[in-house]
């Protein structure tokens, strides 16, 4: 008598079940139809696509999460390399100019996910874990492995995405999980200590929020110390230590960066661009936008095609 194959197997042998990321990636793949980042029905959650590579370029993200569930990125952030790709979810605590490269193809395109950071439902959440202290500054920026109970919370999210009804009704919600998830991962303490309110780390999260609040404004050490309640010695220290960058060189890579997006993405002209993100002088924007970028403005005020930011 003959016994039918069980599901799962073929004449050729076990037929092997397709992983997590795969199947991840195939839902994501069906709700995107743009590269870039892509805003969705959920507030604060954008879909993620490249089909192509992208060389080593100078950015900057939101506070976020940044899963990758096929494909892979690069960062570099000072002397650090952090390798984030499929399976894998970058926890950006704060705001930090460095440079990312992106390993994608036509053919296997890099997807994901970007979920901001509510300050109000981070704090809401940390309120109700048992209160940890970490032995020294955790690093703002940093690459985890997605285990299973981040998947299955991944996953929940997407369902969301292409069904209005449970967006609207379950949406905070799934972000919730997502980021209570992230929190008692082993880089939960660079999100508890955001909102802790105490400490060199929440402070300088703080001036960065004020950095990014007043950038076209003319800065100086002293005034973001004294926003944040510091001296101006230990906040420089502090903060370069953060970022990786001293005060008025992370202020100088913002404003590039803001106006490059001007440029590229909203045409506007390279005099006007400078002006908007607080440059005086507009022969000093183009020295130092060629050398942080390694192409003057105007050149990529011609080549560039508008994109979602």
């Amino acid at each position: 008598m003959t016994h039918p194959s069980p599901p799962h197997l073929t004449a050729g042998g076990p037929r092997a079940e397709p992983s997590s990321e795969t199947r991840l990636a195939a839902r994501l793949a069906s709700l995107t139809t743009r590269d870039g980042f892509t805003p969705t029905t959920l507030p604060g959650v954008q879909l993620i696509a490249s089909h192509c590579g992208h060389p080593r370029t100078p950015l900057m993200y939101e506070p976020s999460l940044v899963i990758i569930v096929q494909g892979n990125k690069t960062g570099y952030l000072g002397d650090r390399i952090i390798h984030y790709g499929a399976g894998h979810y970058l926890i950006q605590a704060m705001s930090l100019p460095f440079e990312c490269e992106t390993h994608a193809s036509d053919t296997e395109p890099l997807l994901g996910l970007s979920v901001s950071l509510d300050m109000t439902m981070l704090s809401d959440l940390v309120a109700r874990l048992p209160s940890a202290t970490s032995p020294r500054m955790p690093a703002p920026m940093a690459a985890v492995s997605m285990d299973a109970d981040m998947e299955e919370n991944v996953s929940r999210l997407i369902d969301c995405l292409d069904d209005p009804e449970q967006a609207a009704a379950l949406g905070d919600g799934r972000i919730r999980e997502v980021l209570f998830t992230a929190l008692r991962g082993p880089q939960g303490a660079s999100l508890r200590q955001l909102v802790a309110y105490h400490g060199q780390y929440s402070r300088i999260a703080e001036a960065l929020a004020f950095l990014h609040q007043h950038y076209t404004q003319t800065l100086n050490v002293d005034t973001l110390a004294q926003r944040v309640n510091m001296s101006a010695s230990h906040f420089h220290h502090h903060f370069k230590r953060t970022t990786q960058l001293a005060p008025m060189q992370y202020l100088k890579r913002l404003r590039l960066l803001k106006a490059r997006a001007l440029l590229t993405q909203q045409g506007y002209q390279v005099a006007q661009a400078a002006t908007q993100v607080g440059y005086q002088s507009a022969s000093q924007f183009s020295r130092d936008y060629k050398r942080y970028f390694g192409q003057n403005p105007l050149g990529d005020r011609q080549h560039a095609t508008p994109v979602a930011s």
